[in-house]
């Protein structure tokens, strides 16, 4: 499949049967999906069921889908709700594991070379992951789906359910904090 070809002509394409359209559309989107819902709960062995269960959601709903929106924010809809089903599902109060590691971080042949660079960027990468750890779970949210999904505010605001003041303001504490956070060092 072609990469000029929109995410939300692939969605329609799939429900008219094409599952090379699916194919590039999980290629596109399963790796941001996943660290969307790692993120969200915090526990490898859930987000691996949530992931499945996303996917699956989109799959049997094909022959529904209409073109709304952009296909990201009905995706990460879809992710935002199945996380917030599965915990309503165990009445549980949704709880931060802080237990996950952040992932190897692919890295330019040259700082793969120089030792120093490389501890300065890990150092980097987990005070920046403790930081958004830290951050309470609502601006959490909004910050991954603008960082790692590329969202706008009207679409994170569209995903959430919420206002885009709410959207925006979480947004913009959340970057406050993290800025904050990474200049104290």
């Amino acid at each position: 499949m072609d990469n000029d070809v929109s995410d939300e002509s692939l969605m329609m394409s799939y429900a008219s049967g094409d599952t090379a359209a699916f194919e590039t559309l999980y290629l596109r989107h399963k790796g941001p999906v996943y660290r969307y819902v790692l993120n969200l709960c915090r526990n490898e062995a859930i987000a691996e069921e949530l992931f499945q269960e996303v996917w699956m959601k989109l799959i049997n709903s094909r022959e529904r889908y209409e073109v709304k929106a952009k296909f990201t924010t009905y995706l990460y809809k879809l992710a935002h709700n199945q996380f917030i089903d599965h915990y309503r599902k165990q009445n549980v109060r949704i709880v931060v594991d802080q237990s996950v590691e952040v992932d190897e971080v692919e890295q330019e042949p040259l700082q793969r070379n120089n030792p120093e660079k490389q501890t300065q960027t890990n150092q980097t990468i987990n005070k920046l992951s403790e930081l958004l750890q830290s951050l309470p779970n609502e601006q959490q949210e909004v910050f991954i789906l603008r960082e790692e999904a590329g969202m706008s505010v009207p679409e994170i605001a569209e995903t959430l359910g919420i206002n885009q003041e709410a959207a925006k303001s979480r947004l913009r504490y959340a970057i406050n904090k993290l800025r904050a956070g990474l200049n104290d060092e």
